[in-house]
């Protein structure tokens, strides 16, 4: 069974995010877990001096927070129903970043599913800071949902990649399964003047290739230019429905994480964006 992990703020983002979910896995067995991480809503507070303890605040934030989750998994049960699916609540005393790779590590998660912005993200941004956060820390795939969007299959996947990164089994293997569920093609763009390709690449080239067979594999090629440009060309031009990137030291998926803000490059995701760790795990 596999194991999803939805960190939720209870925002219509958030809700979206399930709504994706729940169609994508419709027909798989899964166990998912609904987490909201409350320790920013305990400190803010206090820090502003409303004349309760902390330990009262975190009291009352707690069983706020429970009574919420419990109502979420409810009307998941009602709307989705689906007897191939378990759901869980948790709530955490810690900030999301923590709590998410705490529980990620604790009960071995297989994905984690979020909207990219919160309850008070500004419209003009594409990732909120929390979003941003767990993309770059977080030691395990991350699928984040943009908002207002609206679920389709993942038919056609673009995978840019150099091919210089070693890709980790597990995480291939999470992709190839949605590439068989959906019988999905994906494109491993390779943007570069080059098309010689030396042996490391090759043989990087070659694992990726295995571990995906049930994916209708295309391998393309495109000049150099702005990177982002490149991929939201591509992404307009095949009519993409599912992005896919992996993390690492020294990729452009983490120069572009460690911006303040993802759009500070003119990468403005409209379409689900899967983030593959490159992480010890």
């Amino acid at each position: 069974m596999r194991t999803v992990l939805i960190p939720t703020d209870f925002s219509e983002n958030a809700m979206q995010a399930i709504a994706y979910a729940m169609n994508l896995y419709k027909c798989e067995r899964v166990h998912f877990y609904f987490l909201h991480a409350y320790a920013d809503e305990v400190y803010g507070p206090f820090k502003n001096g409303n004349g309760n303890s902390i330990k009262k605040q975190k009291k009352e934030i707690q069983n706020a927070t429970d009574s919420l989750l419990k109502e979420l998994v409810e009307t998941v049960q009602e709307k989705w129903h689906n007897p191939k699916h378990l759901y869980e609540h948790i709530s955490a005393f810690e900030s999301l970043v923590d709590a998410v790779n705490d529980f990620v590590n604790q009960i071995n998660v297989d994905l984690v599913i979020m909207g990219t912005k919160g309850q008070t993200a500004d419209k003009k941004i594409t990732f909120g800071s929390h979003t941003v956060q767990v993309l770059k820390y977080v030691q395990c795939p991350v699928l984040a949902i943009p908002y207002n969007y609206e679920y389709q299959q993942p038919k056609k996947i673009l995978f840019p990649t150099d091919y210089l990164l070693p890709y980790k089994r597990r995480e291939l293997k999470l992709l190839n399964t949605l590439a068989k569920e959906f019988k999905s093609a994906i494109y491993c763009l390779y943007i570069s003047d080059f098309e010689v390709l030396s042996e490391r690449q090759l043989d990087n080239k070659r694992f990726l290739t295995e571990s995906l067979p049930d994916a209708f594999l295309f391998h393309e090629t495109t000049p150099v230019k702005h990177k982002a440009e490149a991929i939201l060309d591509y992404i307009e031009q095949h009519g993409i429905q599912l992005l896919v990137m992996v993390n690492t030291r020294h990729s452009f998926l983490e120069d572009m994480l460690y911006r303040s803000t993802v759009d500070e490059i003119g990468l403005y995701i409209t379409l689900p964006f899967l983030v593959m760790q490159n992480l010890p795990r």
